[in-house]
């Protein structure tokens, strides 16, 4: 390779914003594992003089750390599968079934995403707690398990598939459900992929919604109650990074798993069929 004078300083501007980003993710890790005392030292240490894990046990009797992480977990898996199951079953009927008014009605999906979220969550949060629903995984789960815009990433890759795929299933014998389950959600592998991640993210991450629908410690979710841990232990500060730690790592490890499907997703969307 030829290496110039640009090239160079092109390496090492990455280089250096490569570190700059990823700084505050060591520094927290590291302050979990620090003691209290050496958390608040002036200038800090760049690695602790003595590893310890008095953050993380912190967590787990001072705080009901471990309910969070399953309410968050229940939360996240429950509007996950509501988002797959009405965003595939609308985004193929919007592209793939011929009905009158069906662009009329899509363009009133695509209308929705433009009303910003304080707008109806009042209204909601009136419904809601009409229903009886609040501090439960209804109210968590079931306002957000139709996605708008996952239904229109899912459409615009349906309609690149090629028409032929359904007449030669037809003339198989394969209904509309044989086609979308044993054909077109195979190929939609990748941008499924990239529409479970997205939404794992959003969900794993709310905090105004489930802050305003839950009032007991046993449904709060990770960010709610990482919330009010911070407000109580505010000067602790192994605790409050090693709770930082375990809120983001599942999201970390999820994409380094999932990050070829998404590559390819984006990859795809780019190739005219």
């Amino acid at each position: 390779m030829r290496f110039s004078p640009g090239r160079v300083l092109l390496y090492a501007a990455v280089t250096a914003g490569a570190v700059f980003m990823v700084l505050p993710f060591y520094w927290m890790i590291i302050t979990s594992l620090k003691t209290p005392t050496e958390a608040i030292l002036f200038p800090p240490t760049w690695w602790p003089h003595e590893l310890t894990l008095y953050g993380y046990r912190e967590l787990f009797t001072k705080l009901n750390f471990l309910r969070y992480i399953q309410v968050s977990v229940i939360m996240t898996l429950l509007t996950l599968a509501g988002v797959l199951v009405t965003s595939v079953l609308a985004a193929y009927a919007f592209s793939w079934l011929h009905f009158r008014g069906r662009e009329s009605l899509f363009m009133l999906f695509i209308a929705v995403m433009m009303i910003p979220m304080p707008v109806y969550v009042i209204p909601l949060y009136v419904m809601i707690q009409s229903w009886g629903w609040m501090d439960t995984f209804a109210a968590l789960t079931v306002p957000w398990m139709v996605n708008v815009f996952t239904i229109f990433l899912l459409r615009q890759h349906f309609r690149s598939l090629p028409r032929d795929l359904f007449d030669a299933a037809v003339l198989d014998g394969c209904s509309h459900l044989d086609f979308l389950v044993r054909i077109l959600l195979p190929l939609s592998r990748p941008v499924l992929v990239t529409v479970i991640i997205f939404d794992i993210i959003g969900s794993w991450n709310a905090f105004m919604w489930p802050l305003m629908v839950t009032n007991s410690d046993r449904m709060r979710p990770i960010q709610v109650g990482l919330a009010y841990f911070a407000q109580g232990e505010s000067t602790n500060y192994p605790a409050l990074m090693a709770a930082s730690t375990l809120a983001i790592l599942p999201l970390v490890v999820l994409f380094f798993i999932a990050q070829r499907h998404i590559m390819e997703s984006y990859a795809r969307s780019g190739l005219k069929e």
